[in-house]
């Protein structure tokens, strides 16, 4: 006897619109490069629209990982064959691609100098400047400072000081709130700066 098969009933979903999922599951979302969203030509694959403009769909195909086995192989072929160099095989020339300058564009946006957005937080800026109030560019003493929790060493706690330097935002509001930013420096604090910037660079 054979068992027969129960089909389940099927429902249709009046929710569903199949014609928008059908749309959303078809498309390959937007560029988000201004460049490259310019030179794109919706009648072209996207292979195609990639290889006009200078650039790889797949990077291993385009920069393959030398295999050493062949390269050998290669070497062997040419001295049983008693070809002496390349230059009598035929090489393929490539043409220019016609949209070139959408990767000399990206590579020129790539090298363009950034504004540096990092921070410090707020606790290590508090730490910092308390540090730099009390010893001012004498780092070995502020290692034997109580509030050096993590008994860092000086030349650890003179890295965070000059990161800190280096981020214009937060050091620009430490002088201004001390007063230095538009204070002439005298004398003494020239030379004080003078040596710190001696002794960080004979270590």
């Amino acid at each position: 006897m054979k068992i027969k098969k129960q089909h389940r009933k099927k429902k249709y979903l009046h929710k569903l619109n199949r014609k928008r999922m059908h749309l959303k599951l078809k498309n390959t979302g937007e560029v988000s490069c201004k460049v490259i969203k310019e030179a794109w030509n919706p009648k072209k694959t996207t292979c195609r629209n990639l290889r006009e403009m200078g650039l790889a769909n797949d990077p291993n195909k385009v920069i393959s990982i030398p295999n050493f086995k062949q390269e050998k192989l290669h070497k062997a072929l040419q001295i049983v064959n008693n070809v002496e160099s390349d230059s009598e095989e035929e090489k393929v020339v490539q043409k220019p691609a016609p949209k070139r300058r959408v990767a000399e564009q990206l590579e020129k946006d790539a090298k363009a100098p950034r504004e540096r957005r990092f921070m410090l937080p707020k606790g290590q800026v508090e730490f910092i400047t308390y540090l730099l109030d009390k010893y001012g560019h004498d780092y070995k003493a502020m290692v034997k400072d109580k509030k050096n929790y993590y008994q860092e060493t000086w030349k650890q706690l003179r890295a965070k000081i000059k990161k800190f330097m280096g981020i214009p935002k937060q050091y620009g509001e430490y002088l201004k709130a001390r007063g230095l930013l538009d204070k002439e420096e005298d004398e003494e604090e020239l030379k004080k700066q003078a040596k710190a910037l001696a002794m960080d660079d004979s270590d």
